[in-house]
């Protein structure tokens, strides 16, 4: 029996916590080669949200890199956030953000989700993703290319591998 503030306490807490971090190290190698989107769009034109599930067919090959779409929030690894994000949509975003499994990415598509883009001065919009969840990485266009798309997927798959 380990008692709270003993010194076996802070060891033993000390020995998860370097558990823990060696995990996330393992979680992230893996993710570099089979990285499962989930897309979620916050309430925009349809542009990016098009553009995304073309990057997703068989014309451009995503699964080359091992990227497929997630069936569930549950078993994504990166989110991909496209359009801007509105009060109510800042929730719902924050909310899958939690449910997924660490180690967790996120990936911004689209003016709307970097800044806002044309609704920024709408009154329930709150701007770019990165005012409610923390942004891995930003794919700038209105709409961006499906290429742009999977170069960036593919950055930050690379930037992966540098940690």
């Amino acid at each position: 029996m380990i008692i709270v503030g003993s010194s076996e306490a802070k060891e033993a807490e000390k020995t998860r916590a370097e558990t823990v971090k060696a995990e996330r190290g393992n979680d992230t190698k893996i993710i570099k080669y089979t990285p499962w989107l989930v897309h979620f769009n916050t309430g925009a034109c349809n542009g990016c949200d098009i553009e995304v599930l073309a990057a997703l067919t068989p014309l451009y090959d995503p699964e080359r890199f091992g990227v497929k779409l997630a069936p569930s929030i549950r078993h994504g690894d990166i989110l991909v956030v496209t359009g801007a994000v509105t009060k109510k949509a800042g929730e719902r975003l924050k909310r899958l953000y939690d449910q997924m499994p660490d180690p967790k990415f996120v990936i911004a598509v689209g003016a709307c989700a970097i800044s806002g883009g044309v609704f920024h001065n709408a009154y329930p919009v709150l701007a770019g993703a990165d005012k409610v969840v923390p942004v891995d990485m930003y794919i700038p266009g209105c709409p961006p290319r499906p290429e742009a798309i999977l170069d960036g997927i593919v950055k930050l798959l690379k930037k992966l591998e540098k940690k």
